[in-house]
């Protein structure tokens, strides 16, 4: 950034003008994002959110710092997409076992009887509260995904090779929450509700607020209401979990709203069968995640959110680093007001 470029973005900030009220960088509307930071590129829309004027504007959200936790609690019976493997968490050494076994030795040559608890696990890399990695969904006869990286060059049996979850830059964004079950009055949207545009602009209308270019936006369906300790009632769930945007929806977001990243209470994101392309296997995750590279956050728990009646906050999100992972998975984003 230019020294002149520095002095505006510290003026906008001092005097509180709306940062990103313009176009961001390579954002055109009508065509949203695409392919446009470069061939090698992949991270994807969350560029236009990089660097610390956009940090500060970002955390300019912050007015009391309350602090909403919006991962969910997971353990093995919890509720998944049944694409993935469920969690599998096994006590791999105990206090009894070492003592008794006599390994490692060190420990049993204590006089002071210290022993310890490790666990291995064996689990999908989409459990819990995620965000999907732009390689997670590929398309097309050569198997393609973001930035036209191909499995026939990237893909590999030990994870991705291109685009993977440890591409997922740490993420400090301003965001806003969409309360589409409050808009209806109804704890939870009911199966394969699909959300439009206009439920999405009426939501907005009654909270007073709007999404701003460059903004996170988590869409929320009352689904993780009964998502209760760690998700175990399947059922119940399963009732809600379908309701989510159309490829209208998420096409409106992307090419009309310039946001970076989209998300909801739900496991997948999108609604279970959208009536204007049925013929289309999950055309939202195509269309983010390929075609626009942006990345999607599912099962965040936004139910406190919605109790405090809070519609816009700071955004923070790290993913863990596992090279090849297809999202970043078990997560604790926070929201802070």
């Amino acid at each position: 950034m230019l020294p002149m470029e520095r002095a505006t973005v510290a003026l906008m900030l001092l005097v509180g003008l709306p940062l990103a009220a313009q176009a961001p960088k390579g954002w055109q509307k009508g065509k949203g994002w695409g392919w446009i930071w470069g061939p090698n590129d992949e991270v994807g829309a969350l560029n236009a959110i990089a660097g610390p004027e956009h940090v500060l504007r970002a955390l300019g959200e912050i007015k009391t710092g309350r602090v909403y936790d919006l991962g969910v609690r997971i353990d093995h019976r919890s509720f998944k997409w049944p694409g993935h493997a469920p969690l599998v968490m096994m006590t791999f050494r105990s206090p009894d076992g070492v003592r008794r076994q006599q390994d490692p030795p060190a420990f049993t040559a204590s006089k002071r009887q210290v022993a310890f608890h490790s666990c291995a696990l064996f689990t999908s890399d989409n459990l819990g509260t995620q965000i999907d990695s732009l390689g997670h969904i590929v398309t097309g006869e050569d198997n393609h995904w973001y930035n036209g990286f191909k499995e026939a060059d990237f893909g590999g049996d030990f994870g991705l090779r291109k685009t993977d979850a440890d591409t997922i830059p740490p993420i400090i964004a301003r965001a806003v929450m969409v309360d589409v079950a409050g808009l209806k009055g109804v704890e939870a949207l009911p199966a394969n509700y699909p959300i439009s545009p206009k439920d999405i602009e009426a939501a907005l209308a009654r909270q007073k607020t709007d999404i701003e270019p460059g903004d996170v936006v988590l869409i929320r369906t009352g689904t993780c209401r009964f998502w209760g300790e760690t998700g175990a009632d399947h059922a119940k769930l399963a009732q809600h979990d379908s309701a989510g945007i159309t490829l209208e929806t998420a096409r409106w977001l992307v090419e009309q709203k310039a946001a970076v990243m989209i998300g909801s209470d739900t496991t997948g994101l999108e609604v279970g069968r959208d009536p204007a392309v049925p013929d289309a296997a999950i055309p939202v995750h195509v269309y983010l995640l390929v075609e626009q590279g942006v990345h999607i956050g599912e099962l965040h728990n936004l139910e406190e959110l919605a109790r405090d009646k809070v519609w816009r906050f700071t955004y923070i999100a790290v993913t863990n680093r596992f090279k090849g992972a297809t999202a970043g998975f078990a997560l604790r984003p926070l929201a802070i007001r």
